[in-house]
């Protein structure tokens, strides 16, 4: 076990901030500065490196409700360490950053003890130059966003307030996605594009672990003339109806005949590009235990899920049917077309962190593949 001896002597306060004018003390960690941004919640018990990094967070301060973080520290990654891969992928976390705008916890651990262990919570935060705030109750605060919504917030440090700042106003995705494509190749048999609109790196993990060659490009990337085998196109942050370019793009590559898979925002820019609309949820989906139900069969699978915005599934055309619905709100979690190879999912099939029971949907992409 290590002493998380990164720890300041020095108890400094730190302020909650929220847009309805209520405002939660508690003690500042990580980087020393004020961050403002939207307040959601995950009630994941682990995983909170995963979702520090995972893309779909960018500009979001995020709430643990889990009572204990940092008692397991902060694995390995590529800004430390080579990754164990041939394509320089980290091999822990979701991407090569932390993607939060803040982290707001319960209780910060003085220990920490894993094999992967690198150093504490709070000193990559410190690296990274993301603030936290740590003593505040977090399950009341939860309640609070999930009876009043999601809103705007500031963690304040040292009295520095600063302007609010709601990044749905911005392009998000042009902010996590990759600048230029890159090719990553593995069996030269099967060759797909991945649409990186923020995309976790366990997708492609996930797709490599497949033997398939990627081909991974910008999200307002041309790829309608590609010569490919599939696409998949990835989660990311934010509002879809901010990536006016990729929709273009999307309803251009909707007239080859090639399999199309979507997850996250990706299935809520394929909801868009065929006419239907999305909507703004009012707390989201941020856990690894969302149960969703296969539509026509009893079957329920747990997943992890990360967004704020659904699909509207009364505006999907005829063509279009569900696929799967969250057994929480009713939502729509999944849509496939009819006659064509064409699905989506608004979980991730990929996890991590979470149960992996739904990586089924993969398996109906590389079946696609095969007999297309």
């Amino acid at each position: 076990m290590h002493s998380n001896s990164s720890l300041r002597t020095e108890v400094l306060k730190a302020e909650l901030l929220l847009q309805d004018g209520s405002s939660l003390t508690g003690t500042h960690f990580g980087s020393r500065h004020s961050t403002a941004g939207e307040v959601v919640f995950n009630t994941g018990m682990v995983g909170y490196p995963e979702a520090m990094t995972d893309p779909s967070y960018r500009g979001q301060i995020l709430v643990l409700t889990y009572p204990l973080i940092g008692n397991y520290g902060v694995p390995v990654n590529a800004e430390t360490k080579p990754s164990a891969n041939d394509f320089d992928i980290p091999e822990f976390f979701e991407s090569n950053r932390i993607q939060v705008s803040g982290l707001v916890i319960a209780t910060l651990s003085k220990h920490y003890s894993h094999w992967s262990a690198l150093d504490s919570l709070d000193e990559w935060m410190r690296r990274q130059k993301i603030p936290g705030i740590c003593n505040i109750d977090t399950r009341t605060l939860t309640k609070k966003l999930r009876n009043e919504g999601m809103m705007l917030g500031k963690i304040v440090v040292d009295d520095a307030d600063l302007a609010w700042e709601d990044p749905n106003e911005r392009n998000l995705v042009a902010e996590t996605s990759l600048e230029r494509p890159r090719f990553y190749p593995r069996s030269g048999q099967k060759k797909v594009i991945l649409v990186d609109f923020g995309c976790k790196d366990s997708i492609l993990r996930h797709l490599l672990s497949k033997r398939l060659d990627v081909l991974r490009v910008p999200w307002n990337y041309d790829w309608s003339q590609e010569m490919v085998d599939g696409v998949v196109l990835s989660n990311g942050p934010g509002d879809p109806k901010m990536c006016g370019d990729a929709l273009k793009v999307l309803r251009k590559g909707l007239g080859r005949d090639i399999p199309i898979l979507g997850i996250c925002l990706g299935h809520q820019l394929l909801a868009l590009a065929v006419g239907a609309d999305t909507f703004k949820l009012k707390y989201g989906h941020r856990s690894q235990n969302q149960p969703c139900i296969q539509v026509g069969t009893k079957r329920c699978y747990i997943t992890s899920q990360n967004h704020g915005f659904a699909v509207n599934e009364k505006t999907l055309p005829e063509e279009w049917k569900p696929w799967f619905f969250n057994a929480n709100d009713s939502t729509n979690e999944g849509m496939r077309h009819q006659e064509r190879p064409i699905f989506s999912v608004q979980f991730h099939p990929e996890a991590n962190p979470g149960p992996t029971e739904a990586s089924f949907v993969f398996d109906s992409f590389l079946d696609a593949l095969d007999h297309g």
